[in-house]
C-alpha cells in the first residue's frame, strides 16, 4: 500500500508521488513506511568510496575480466577526471532524496495525527526516526556534492538542497554549507530527544544512533568538543565491542561477520558499484592498497579477516572481506558502529588535549582486534603522537565503510596530515598516472547531469 513509485520525472529529486500515500493516517502506517528496508536502509551513495584511496583496480594482466563490468562513469570517478559526472541521478542523488521524501511524508503525517488518540510514544518514535533518516541522507549527499565544512566560509560556500516537505513542485536551491549542517544537526538533536534508547533491530534508528550520527557529523565539521560529547553518549548506551578472537567471527570465509552483529548501532548499506566488487580470490575487481595491507601486524586479526590474498592472475594483491554486511559483494556496510565511536572519541580526546583517555580508548579497541595475549598496550608522550596513532588505526579499522573520503576532506586542511593521491593504471597497453592533490576542487563531485538539466541548481566548479 505504501510502495514508492521511484520513476524518473522532470524534478531534481526524480521522485513521482503516489496517490496511495493518502492512506497514511496512523503512527503504524508511518512505521511501515520507515521499515521499508529496500528504500530506507539500502542503496546509500557510493561515489565517495569509489573516489577514495582505499583500493585500486584494473591492470593489463586481467583487464578482460574487469573492463566489461566497470562503467565509464565509475572509471572516471576512480581516476578523478575533471569531467567525471553521473549522467543520471542514480543512487548517489535520487536514493538519498527518496529517503528524505519518505521522511517528510512521515513528519507531515505525524503533525496531522499527534493531537488525536495515538500513543505519544509511538508518535515520538516515528517522528524521531524520520528526522534521523532525513539527516543521515543529507549528510551522505553533502560529503560528495558540497565543500567540506569550514567555519570561516560555511556561510558562503554552496550547500545542498534541503527538502522539508513532500511537495515535489516546491522550488529548491542549494543554500549554504552552514544551512546544510545546521539542518542535519537540528534534525539529529531533535531525534535524540524523541527516540528510544535501543531498537528491536539495528535497521531502526534509536537514541544511540542519533548520538552516533551527531558524533560523525560534528567530526566532519571539525567540531571536536561536540563530537566528543556525542560519541561518549552513544558509547554509554551501546559500547560493547566484538572480540575478534571469538567464534562469532569466522576468520576463514569471505563473510566473517553476521549481519546486525553486536557492534552495529544502525545498519545501512551502499548501492552496488561494479568497480568496488571484492569478488573472490581468482576473480577480483577492487584491490586493497598494498601499503594499507602491509600496515596490519601479523598478530592483528584484521590482517586475516579484513583482507585476504588473491590468486591466479590476481596473485600478489588483496581483496576486502571485512564487510559488516554479510555479503561478499560491493554492497558495503556504511552504517554506524561501536568501533567508529571509540575511534571518534579517542580522536576527540587527543585533539582536546587528553592523550591518556585517547590512548585508553585506542587500546580498548585494539585489544579486541589482536590475538589474545599478543597485544602490548600503547602510550603516547604527546597529544599529537596519540592523534597520529589513532588516525592510523581509524584508516585500518574503518576500511571500506564509506568514511575515508570525508576523512580525507577534513584532514587535508591540516598541512601536517594532508595527502596527495595518485593511481597508475594500464589499460590496452597504455600506462597512465592520475593524481588528486589535497584540497583540489575535485574533492567536491559534480552533481549528476540530469539534476542540473532539470533544475536551477548551480553546478560545482572545476
Amino acid at each position: 500500500m505504501l510502495s514508492m513509485l521511484l520513476t524518473s520525472c522532470q524534478k531534481f529529486v526524480d521522485i513521482k508521488k503516489s496517490s496511495d500515500q493518502a492512506f497514511m493516517t496512523t503512527a503504524e502506517d508511518c512505521q511501515l513506511l520507515l521499515d521499508n528496508y529496500s528504500v530506507m536502509n539500502t542503496g546509500y551513495p557510493v561515489d565517495a568510496e569509489i573516489s577514495s584511496d582505499n583500493y585500486y583496480t584494473i591492470g593489463e594482466s586481467y583487464k578482460q575480466d574487469v573492463l566489461p563490468v566497470i562503467t565509464s562513469e565509475e572509471l572516471a570517478l576512480h581516476t578523478w577526471q575533471s569531467n567525471a559526472i553521473r549522467a543520471k541521478a542514480d543512487a548517489n542523488w535520487q536514493g538519498p532524496y527518496s529517503i528524505v521524501y519518505n521522511a517528510n511524508l512521515v513528519l507531515e503525517t505525524v503533525e496531522k495525527i499527534k493531537s488525536g488518540t495515538e500513543d505519544p510514544v509511538k508518535i515520538n518514535t516515528v517522528k524521531g526516526a524520520a528526522l534521523f533518516y532525513r539527516a543521515y541522507a543529507l549528510w551522505s549527499v553533502a560529503q560528495m556534492y558540497a565543500k567540506p565544512y569550514t567555519a570561516a566560509t560555511a556561510a558562503q560556500d554552496a550547500g545542498i538542497p534541503i527538502r522539508l516537505t513532500s511537495d515535489i513542485n516546491e522550488k529548491s536551491s542549494r543554500g549554504t554549507v552552514q544551512d546544510t549542517y545546521n539542518r542535519i544537526v537540528s534534525d539529529l538533536s531533535e531525534a535524540a530527544n524523541l527516540l528510544p534508547a535501543t531498537s528491536s533491530i539495528a535497521t531502526r534508528p534509536n537514541k544511540a544512533a542519533a548520538y552516533a550520527m551527531l558524533a560523525r557529523t560534528y567530526l566532519s565539521m571539525e567540531d571536536y568538543p561536540n563530537a566528543l560529547v556525542n560519541s561518549n553518549a552513544a558509547i554509554q548506551i551501546k559500547g560493547e565491542l566484538l572480540d575478534y578472537n571469538s567464534s562469532v567471527v569466522n576468520k576463514i570465509t569471505n563473510t566473517p561477520f553476521v549481519r546486525y552483529n553486536k557492534e552495529v548501532i544502525f545498519h545501512c548499506v551502499t548501492f552496488r558499484a561494479s568497480i568496488l566488487n571484492p569478488g573472490v580470490a581468482s576473480t577480483n575487481t577492487a584491490k586493497i592498497d598494498p601499503a594499507l595491507v602491509a600496515s596490519y601486524a601479523p598478530n592483528d586479526i584484521r590482517s586475516k579477516i579484513f583482507v585476504k590474498a588473491n590468486s591466479d592472475a590476481h596473485a600478489g594483491s588483496y581483496r576486502f572481506t571485512g564487510n559488516y554486511e554479510q555479503a561478499a559483494t560491493a554492497v558495503l556496510f556504511t552504517g554506524l558502529a561501536v568501533d567508529e565511536m571509540y575511534l571518534t572519541r579517542a580522536e576527540c580526546y587527543a585533539r582536546t588535549g587528553d592523550k591518556d583517555k585517547a590512548m585508553l580508548d585506542l587500546n580498548k579497541l585494539l585489544e579486541n582486534r589482536w590475538t589474545t595475549g599478543t597485544y602490548t598496550y600503547q602510550s603516547a608522550t604527546t597529544s599529537d603522537e596519540a592523534l597520529t596513532k589513532i588516525l592510523e588505526e581509524r584508516r585500518k579499522e574503518l576500511l571500506m565503510r564509506g568514511l575515508r573520503w570525508s576523512d580525507l576532506r577534513r584532514l587535508n586542511k591540516d598541512n601536517s596530515r594532508k595527502k596527495d593521491l595518485s593511481r597508475t593504471l594500464t589499460i590496452n597497453g597504455v600506462t597512465s598516472t592520475y593524481s588528486l592533490p589535497a584540497n583540489d576542487l575535485r574533492y567536491v563531485l559534480l552533481i549528476p547531469q540530469n539534476v542540473i538539466d532539470n533544475s536551477n541548481i548551480v553546478q560545482n566548479p572545476r
